[in-house]
This record gives C-alpha cells, structure tokens and sequence, in this order.
C-alpha cells in the first residue's frame, strides 16, 4: 500500500510543555507546523496533580489543566495534531523525513521534543503488569480508580511524595518506598513536611522492589530491605513507580549526537549536530528538567527554527537561483577597514553592471548566514558561481579584489 504524504515547514515530535512551546512559536510565525505525540497532549505534566511553580498562576494547578491551555494555545496558530507515533525518521539533508503508520511526512526543519519515559525498576514479574495490570505512573490519571484500595508507591523525590499525597484522597492506605534511612526523603522541604502531616501516608524505609506478583493483575509487591536482606511481602491493589525518568530517544540513535545516558547534546540555541535539527525540553543534556525550563527551551527552539528556515530561503533565493555569479561581502558597517574596502566592491559593482550580483551580509546581524558559506569573520569575500562557493578569503585588499575580477572574467 502507497503511504500518504504531506509536507510542512516544521515537524515537532512530541507534545508536553516544550514541544507544545515551540509549536505556539512556530505556527505564530506563519510556518506550517506539525506536532506528533503518541500519547495525550501534555507529556509527562500530565501525570502531576498539582503544579506551583510555574510563573503567573499563583495557585495551584493541574498539570492536565495547564498543558490543556497550552494545546489550546498551539492550535490557535493553525498548528496540525497527530496523536501517533512517528515509526521512524531520516534527519539528514535539508528534506527530513517522519513516517508513521500510514503516512509519510516531510519538512525543512525538526523540533525533537520527545521528552522522557518512566525508568522502571527492574525487578522479578514488572512487566506482566504495566499500566493497565496494576503497575502505573500517573496518580492523576488513576488515582480514582484506587478509591477505598491499598496503593504502593516506589521512590522519595518530589513526584513520588507529592503524587503519594494526592492518593491519600482516594486510596484508603497509602504506603511509601523508600530506599534510605528513616526519615530521609529526596522531595523538597515543603514535600516533606505534609508527607509527615498526612495521617494515611505510611513509609517503609530502606527499602527496594524485589519481585512483582500476582494473577491477571498485581496483588502483591515484595520489598527486600537493603540492609538486613529481609523479604517484606505488601498486599496492594495498585502500585506507583515514581523513580525518575530516562530520555525518549530511541527513535534518534545513530542520527543524533547524544549523552551517555542517551540524552541530546545542544548548544544554547538548540540546535543539534545535524543542520535543520533542534531538540528542546527532557529529552536535552541539561540540569533542571520543569515545566518553567521545558517552555524556555520550547521557545528558543521555536524561534531557532524560524531562522534557520529564513536563512536557508535567503541563501536560496538570493545566491544559488541566479545564473549570474554572486559576489558576497561579508562586513560589519560600524569597522573602518569594512567601510574602506566596500569602495572597492561598488567599484566592481559598478564595472561589471548587470552581469553579477552582489550582496552583503552584515555579520552582526546575519553572521549565521555567513557562517553558512564558510566564512565566520569579516571582512570577508565569497564569489558564488552554479551554487557553489568557488573563491573564499579573509583578506580584504586591493589584490583581493583584482583576484575576484579576474575570477569573473575567466568565467
């Protein structure tokens, strides 16, 4: 069967708070944007039943209510939602392709926001019950159906105590976890002290998953304490893993340079190692991952893409769709040399008429787009022939520019 196709200016992969970010910038920008998320709109801000610090709502909110405003946000600006999966992608050249189950699509540039996935704890029967089976990691999303049940959750950092705290509202016996010493928690101070507070909320420390057990769905975690090696079986109806996350970038290997724990390497625009490629949110090498850090990143790497997609039409229809050789001057009008030696370009300008063309780039402006042709100081030359840069130099004079008439002349 022939797969569809469909082509857009920009395909963001992945729709929590940074991907719907950059989305927001993109479509404001008038680009023909795209945004595949294999899951609700949201990502992983979903899974928090209250978020409090993020800026200009100074009361809580629900992480679905916020990310819902942000997709509302998006779609105002024409950007298209896919809710699936993109199968398989090919980052390389200036077309990037993004396939999925049925259909192909291609676009000038990409924004990987791809987020992350809930690390698991490895233990003995886990996989027999993944999320719908008694194994979850979203308390927002089914924390009602533990109503009057006994709920486990693993972990001690700020989602894990905070998503416990919430489950206390539903769950009749809420227990805790925990891999230190009594009394030691990862959560924030504020965390901690409710958790204390709260009359339902029960920890069992130095504490770690031995083996999951039950029927068609869990009924029993085992605990083993790390320090005397004693087994401690927990019946339960339900168990929360909350023990990090780990980068959703599969898709990407091969293609992407990342981390060794698999996360993307940027710089701070975004950009990655491949031209026409940004990666913004969980998913890059950073130190903070919030939704206040994932909507920066969200909109750098919008407005990143937005220029990359300027340049790359600049470069095209002003150097390499003419018939006539292109001298290019890269120069900065604020230096006195850059002044003097653009007496000798208008000469040539002015010699040689309508067969050429010039332009000039001021590389404090638009130095991304000298970059682009090798050049990353000024003054510089370039003299662009049949799409190609067949002269390049940094040494502006009067023998430079004699050199760049006999290349026009020659040819």
């Amino acid at each position: 069967m022939t797969k569809q196709q469909e082509h857009y200016d920009v395909a963001i992969i992945g729709g929590g708070a940074a991907g719907l970010t950059s989305a927001l910038y993109c479509g404001r920008a008038r680009l023909k944007t795209v945004l595949f998320e294999k899951a609700l709109p949201g990502g992983l801000a979903t899974y928090t039943s209250e978020i409090e610090n993020f800026p200009g709502f100074p009361e809580p909110i629900a992480g679905t209510d916020l990310m819902k405003l942000f997709e509302k946000q998006a779609k105002r600006f024409g950007v298209v939602m896919k809710l699936t999966a993109a199968k398989s992608v090919a980052l390389c050249g200036q077309e990037k392709l993004i396939s999925t189950f049925r259909t192909d699509y291609t676009a000038k540039a990409v924004i990987i926001a791809s987020g992350g996935k809930p690390r698991l704890t490895g233990a003995a029967g886990e996989e027999r019950f993944l999320f719908d089976k008694g194994i979850s990691f979203c308390a927002t999303c089914d924390a009602a159906f533990y109503t009057g049940k006994s709920v486990l959750v693993i972990g001690s950092g700020d989602a894990a105590i905070e998503e416990a705290i919430f489950l206390t509202k539903f769950a009749k016996r809420v227990q805790v976890s925990v891999i230190h010493d009594t009394g030691i928690l990862d959560a924030n101070e504020v965390a901690k002290e409710q958790a204390f507070g709260t009359p339902n909320l029960e920890f069992i420390w130095n504490a770690m998953v031995q083996e999951f057990r039950g029927e068609e769905r869990l009924s029993q975690v085992v605990l083993k304490n790390i320090k005397t090696g004693e087994l401690q079986p927990v019946d339960v109806d339900g168990c929360f893993l909350f023990i990090g996350y780990l980068p959703d970038t599969d898709l990407f290997k091969g293609q992407i340079n990342m981390s060794t724990q698999g996360y993307i390497l940027t710089n701070d625009q975004m950009e990655t190692n491949l031209e026409g490629v940004f990666a913004v949110g969980d998913v890059r090498d950073k130190a903070l991952r919030q939704v206040a850090t994932a909507v920066g990143d969200g909109a750098v790497g919008g407005v990143a893409a937005e220029r990359y997609l300027a340049e790359t039409a600049y470069l095209e229809q002003q150097l390499f769709t003419s018939n006539k050789p292109a001298i290019v001057y890269c120069w900065n009008p604020t230096d006195p040399a850059c002044r003097t030696f653009m007496t000798e370009i208008e000469r040539i300008r002015m010699k040689y008429g309508d067969t050429i063309k010039l332009v000039t780039i001021d590389m404090y402006k638009s130095a991304r787009i000298a970059a682009k042709l090798g050049i990353t100081q000024f003054p510089a030359l370039a003299l662009i022939r049949n799409r190609t840069v067949c002269y390049r130099t940094t040494d502006c004079c009067e023998e430079t520019a004699a050199a760049i008439e006999r290349e026009i002349i020659q040819h």
